[in-house]
């Protein structure tokens, strides 16, 4: 990264970036209240740091060794304070302040009445944002794959069905992408673009979403380690889009014998991430638990471990549901939950500050 002067000028800014441009670079240029930092995309084996560091206006040009550059703290520490979360602001709602948000609502969307009723109740529980998947990624060929496998239509009726929810309840609405030719359309009707874990590493993908200049909700792949999901994340952020909340959903089991549960949450991944990174990351209890049951106790740990929020599936009859109905909450639970963890997060904010680790 090249970090220059205090008191470097507009034209010195300028000249810089076009150096970085000039060797087949892209430079991200980030501003702070008292000086701006230039993070380098690409290959950087292609620009001398010995040139760039003699450039007027350059205070220093400084190799960050770490994969993730961009969204590390190292490199936002000089225009961000090392304690803070870059806010993600979607209308009225705030991802990464000090109050946890909660992204609730159906894993499929099946038809208008149901998103409908379950947009209402989620609203009605203190839920502020509206998920719903219309292009579902399954294991098997066989299951249903969401209304947006039926055809164009189908997908446009739905997306229209979201965004109406969204419009009527107040909240901002999210689904998934599943691949490249989805992201034209879906980033017409929603507020927030999920990459699923099944699509962390797909690097086109990544960058697609990334041009649409929407927030996007990254997952953890169930088999990533958190440097390879930073690293990914890095993939958007390259592209200009900064809006990133991360979510971890859960990675594969270790050992043998019988599995409890359909993922293992893995919540020291919060912490470790809120260090490492400036960006806000979110847990989603449903597919790490995968089962109804544990939702609540998950959710408390994942607000108490100090996530930014919450991802959960709802349904007023679970049982009904066509995809994940073992993982799905009813309205009232979610109301539980949210009622819960807000009180938990008053409690862990307050001791926290008390004690700086």
């Amino acid at each position: 990264m090249i970090i220059m002067k205090k008191d470097a000028t507009e034209e010195e800014i300028k000249h810089v970036v076009t150096e970085v441009e000039k060797h087949g670079l892209k430079a991200d240029v980030s501003r702070g209240e008292f000086r701006t930092v230039i993070g380098l995309v690409g290959d950087e084996s292609k620009i001398s740091f010995t040139h760039l560091a003699v450039l007027s206006g350059v205070k220093e040009a400084r190799m960050v060794e770490i994969p993730y550059k961009l969204i590390s703290r190292e490199y936002s520490e000089l225009f961000e304070g090392r304690d803070e979360s870059r806010i993600v602001q979607i209308g009225d709602v705030r991802i990464g302040g000090e109050s946890p948000i909660f992204i609730a609502g159906p894993c499929a969307v099946e038809s208008k009445q149901q998103l409908f009723r379950i947009a209402e109740e989620v609203k009605a529980a203190g839920g502020n944002v509206l998920r719903g998947g219309i292009f579902k990624p399954r294991s098997s060929v066989h299951s249903f794959q969401g209304l947006g496998s039926l055809g164009n239509d189908e997908a446009i009726e739905a997306l229209e069905w979201l965004r109406e929810a969204g419009r009527r309840f107040d909240m901002p609405v999210m689904t998934e992408v599943r691949g490249e030719m989805q992201a034209d359309l879906i980033a017409e009707y929603v507020d927030i673009l999920q990459i699923g874990a099944r699509n962390m590493y797909d690097q086109d993908l990544l960058g697609k979403v990334a041009q649409k200049g929407k927030p996007i909700l990254f997952k953890r792949h169930f088999g990533a380690g958190i440097e390879e999901f930073l690293s990914f994340s890095e993939y958007i952020v390259a592209e200009g889009n900064k809006d990133v909340i991360l979510c971890e959903r859960g990675i594969v089991p270790v050992g043998k014998g019988k599995s409890y549960t359909r993922y293992t949450l893995d919540l020291a991944a919060v912490p470790v991430i809120q260090k490492e990174s400036y960006l806000p990351i979110l847990v989603d209890p449903s597919h790490a638990a995968g089962r109804r049951d544990l939702i609540f106790d998950m959710s408390c740990a994942a607000i108490a471990a100090g996530a930014s929020g919450l991802a959960i599936e709802v349904h007023y009859n679970p049982s009904e549901a066509k995809v994940d109905a073992q993982q799905m909450i009813t309205p009232q639970e979610l109301k539980q939950i949210i009622d819960t963890c807000m009180e938990i997060s008053k409690t862990v904010q307050i001791h926290r500050k008390k004690v700086k680790v």
